[in-house]
Parts: structure tokens; C-alpha cells; sequence
């Protein structure tokens, strides 16, 4: 299955980068990950974050069913473990296959989310994504111990733990263009009132991508590369790893309690935002196959 390359250069510029925004100094370092971030990174107090984390445990916690919630997380976890094998396969033999298959937990966490009203009150009670708003994200997700381990128990290497912060860190412009459906202007060519709250839209949007992959690859086998395999196995492993982080937040919501108000917050804002990011590169690097990318076509 594909990793993240762990020594490309636009990779390291790319935790070069995530060090910057954490203010952590790893001039002619190499080896920076999560880890080692951790050990280096000043925690700093923020009344939004801790207010936000209050208000929503309030509001959500007795909607929640924490038995669900645990089982349909251990599955994701169990469905990301699934993916060497999912990506040894190849291309599907038919439009509905692996991928489909790996996508079914997250479809019933997603839908008892929406039931509880969950999506809605995020949208309510979340701050919108700022440059600063991610960076503060970033630097709690960091220092969050417990999902450090969940990631590592659900089966993500240093590199890979350390490109979902990196997709939260370093993309705040792409994040900024998703909006709370209830900030969204007056005056744009839509029904407003339509638009589904922004962390539905989130994760029900990554679990389609992830549905559809099973009939894009089966339909255009002619087209596909390992590249654009290793690229899908990849990207829907950090999808699920979004998820992974939603799931995990939302059971501590409703049981755990062992987040503090500003962790709460911060891996709320995570969860959606890897899974935002992860949902556009997969469209870059699978979705639309340009003739660049393709395999080539046969001599006849």
C-alpha cells in the first residue's frame, strides 16, 4: 500500500512547513514527525477553544450513543488495517467492490451523527477555519497524547500520523473556502437553505468519494497507473483516518470524558479537516486522470 514519501522533497518542505506554523525550530532536520513535534511544541491556553468544548459537550453529549459510537470506530479502525490488502487487489472486477465494502462503518457513524443533530451544532458552535483557527488546532492536536496512540492503535506510521497534521496545518486557505452553511452569504446563485451543514458535507462527501472508487477505477482500468492506485489506497486511508479522529472525539463526547475542552474542540476541527483535504487530493490525483498521468495506451 502507499506511504507517504518519506524522503521527496516536497514532503519535507511540507513538515518544514507544519514545524513553522507550531513555531518549532527544526532547521536541517529531517526527521520530523508527530513525535517529535510533541516534545517541542508550547501549549498556549485559548477561551474559544475552551468554550466551544464546553457548549458542545453540553449540548451533545446525553444525544450521543457511546456504545455505537466505540463499535463503529474499532470498524473504521478494522477497515483501515484492510486497506495493503484492498490496494494488492488491483483494480475492482465490478462497480461496487473494496471500497465500498471499507466506506460501510463510516456511513453508520455518519448516520447516527446526523440523527443526533451533531453536524448542526458543530456548524452553531465551531469557529470558522482562519489561518489562525487551524494553527490553534494544529498545535492542541499535537500535544493530544491519546490520540496519538489511537492513531497508532488504528494503524498509522509516524510519516503517515505526521501528513494528517501537515493536511490540517499547512491548508488553512483551502479550508477557509469551506464555509458554515449558516455563514454563507445572502447573494450566491443557490438556495442557501439547502446546503447541508459544513461537517456533513465533510464527511458524507469523503465517504462518497470513497464509495465511487470501486466503479471510477473498474471504468477506467484502461487509465490507471500503480501510481493512481498507491494514491487511492493512500487517500482513502486518510479519509478514514479523518473519520477515525471525528469517531474518537465524538465517543470521548459521550463518555470518555478524558479530552480537555480545548482538545475536544481541536480534534473536532481535525477530524473535518482531514477529511476535507483528503477528499480534494484524491480528486487531483485519481479523479481526474489527465493524459500526464495516465497509463499508456497499448501499440496496435
Amino acid at each position: 500500500m502507499s506511504q507517504t514519501p518519506t524522503t521527496s522533497n516536497t514532503k519535507l518542505a511540507e513538515r518544514g512547513d507544519l514545524a513553522t506554523v507550531l513555531g518549532v525550530d527544526t532547521a536541517g532536520e529531517e526527521d520530523i514527525t508527530w513525535t517529535t513535534l510533541a516534545g517541542r511544541v508550547e501549549p498556549r491556553s485559548d477561551s474559544t477553544f475552551a468554550s466551544s468544548g464546553a457548549t458542545i459537550r453540553a449540548d451533545l453529549g446525553d444525544r450521543l450513543d457511546p456504545d455505537l459510537l466505540e463499535r463503529e470506530r474499532e470498524r473504521i479502525a478494522d477497515e483501515i488495517g484492510r486497506l495493503p490488502d484492498v490496494r494488492e487487489a488491483g483494480v475492482p472486477d465490478g462497480p461496487e467492490g473494496l471500497y465500498t465494502e471499507v466506506a460501510k462503518p463510516g456511513w453508520r457513524l455518519y448516520d447516527h451523527l446526523l440523527e443526533a443533530g451533531f453536524f448542526e451544532r458543530l456548524d452553531e458552535t465551531l469557529p470558522r477555519f482562519s489561518a489562525e483557527h487551524v494553527e490553534t488546532t494544529a498545535r492542541e492536536l499535537v500535544l493530544t497524547d491519546r490520540l496519538s496512540s489511537a492513531l497508532d492503535d488504528a494503524g498509522f506510521d509516524e510519516v503517515e500520523k505526521t501528513a494528517l497534521l501537515s493536511a490540517v496545518a499547512n491548508d488553512s486557505e483551502r479550508l477557509s473556502r469551506w464555509v458554515p452553511a449558516n455563514q454563507i452569504p445572502d447573494d450566491v446563485e443557490f438556495e442557501t437553505s439547502t446546503v447541508p451543514p459544513l461537517h456533513q458535507r465533510a464527511m458524507g462527501g469523503a465517504l462518497l468519494w470513497i464509495r465511487g472508487l470501486d466503479r471510477h477505477l473498474w471504468q477506467n482500468e484502461v487509465l490507471v497507473t500503480e501510481e493512481i492506485l498507491d494514491d487511492a489506497a493512500w487517500y482513502v486511508k486518510a479519509m478514514l483516518g479523518g473519520l477515525f479522529v471525528t469517531a474518537t472525539a465524538a465517543h470521548d463526547l459521550a463518555a470518555a470524558d478524558r479530552f480537555t475542552d480545548e482538545q475536544l474542540t481541536a480534534a473536532l476541527t481535525a477530524g473535518t479537516a482531514v477529511q476535507i483535504v483528503s477528499q480534494e487530493e484524491l480528486l487531483h490525483a485519481v479523479f481526474y486522470i489527465t493524459d500526464e498521468m495516465r497509463a499508456p495506451s497499448e501499440l496496435r
